[in-house]
Formats: structure tokens, sequence, C-alpha cells
């Protein structure tokens, strides 16, 4: 059986800063494009909740809603256009 890959290690400051970034944007109501470790595809959306219990991040997509582990963004860029 293969293993899995390792998800990168990121520090404190990476992650507080993301975690404002993904703030920010929910409050904003901004489109963001997520690069998510280890899925193929990119994840374009609004945030629509990000629950602090189970840490996802929920990201709406006309109908569709994708839960987004936070440990796994690696990357987010603003306007997903």
């Amino acid at each position: 059986m293969a293993k899995k890959p390792k998800r990168p290690t990121r520090d404190e400051f990476e992650l507080e800063e993301l975690g404002e970034r993904l703030v920010e944007a929910y409050q904003e109501g901004l489109e963001l494009l997520f690069e998510v470790w280890n899925w193929e595809e990119p994840v374009s959306g609004l945030i629509v909740k990000m629950d602090s219990r189970t840490r996802l991040v929920h990201v709406s997509k006309g109908e569709e809603i994708t839960k987004i582990p936070f440990m796994d963004i690696m990357k987010v860029n603003n306007n997903a256009g």
C-alpha cells in the first residue's frame, strides 16, 4: 500500500495570516480560489461558514457547498473570477 504524502507544515504565523484572510473574505463576501493540499482541482467560491468546531471552511459556488479542512488550505487567491 502506497504511503500518503505528508501535508507540508506551516508555522503559526502563516496559519494566522491565512485565517485572517479567510475571515476578511468571509466578512466582505469576496470570492476566493483555494488551492487545497492533495486535491487535484482548486476550489473557488464564497465562504458561507467557518466552523471552528470541525475546522472546516464551507465554500459555496452556485448550489454546491464544498467543505475544506482549514489545515489543508495551502493557498488562497482573490478574484476566483
